[in-house]
């Protein structure tokens, strides 16, 4: 059932959207026991942990990792080969290509990267979340059907609905969202910084 919800070789692209939750890399390698993905990757300012980052997230199967300085050319040309695409889009990349969306009514500086490369690409958008269960009693990875209607012609829209999408999922394990990211690093122009 797994192979089927991720596509196969010819078959309809697939993003698997994994907002940023302590169980990411778990349900990451999970997923590369299943099918040869592609992940967007961004550097490390400590070197040896992004080594040991790759290694974990490349043991398994032949995943393409692809650094964000590669840009999205690569990432998509490894969507076309037929492999499945693990995004994690929610993080504030800075003013540069994002939009100012909400987030738990906080304008965000989001990527509308999910809308676009999900146009691009012909993809099919499934949300991927993965759970730390209590108890340290090991992780639940939930992947669900995939959004109708996406992208649309409004990327801002598909942006609000990605942002409005974490919100529900944060609110049921507030505590396992990697709120460490900074989710509202840039601000709006005249707004006063949050950090």
């Amino acid at each position: 059932q797994l192979r089927a919800a991720m596509g196969k070789p010819g078959g309809v692209p697939v993003i698997l959207f994994a907002p940023h939750f302590v169980g990411l890399d778990a349900g990451l390698t999970r997923l590369t026991c299943e099918a040869n993905l592609v992940v967007m990757y961004a550097n490390q300012k400590e070197a040896k942990f992004g080594e040991l980052l790759s290694l974990g997230r490349s043991r398994f199967g032949d995943q393409r990792l692809v650094s964000r300085q590669e840009g999205v050319r690569a990432t998509l040309a490894a969507i076309r080969e037929g492999r499945p695409f693990y995004y994690l889009p929610d993080q504030d990349y800075g003013p540069r290509d994002t939009i100012f969306v909400p987030f738990f009514g906080v304008a965000a500086a989001t990527t509308p990267g999910l809308s676009r490369i999900a146009q691009v690409a012909g993809a099919r958008v499934l949300p991927c979340v993965t759970m730390l269960l209590p108890g340290g009693a090991g992780y639940l990875l939930r992947i669900e059907p995939p959004w109708d209607n996406f992208p649309s012609a409004d990327p801002a829209a598909d942006t609000r609905r990605m942002n409005e999408y974490i919100e529900r999922r944060v609110l049921e394990m507030p505590e396992q969202y990697l709120w460490m990211h900074k989710r509202f690093k840039t601000r709006p122009p005249g707004e006063e910084r949050f950090y």
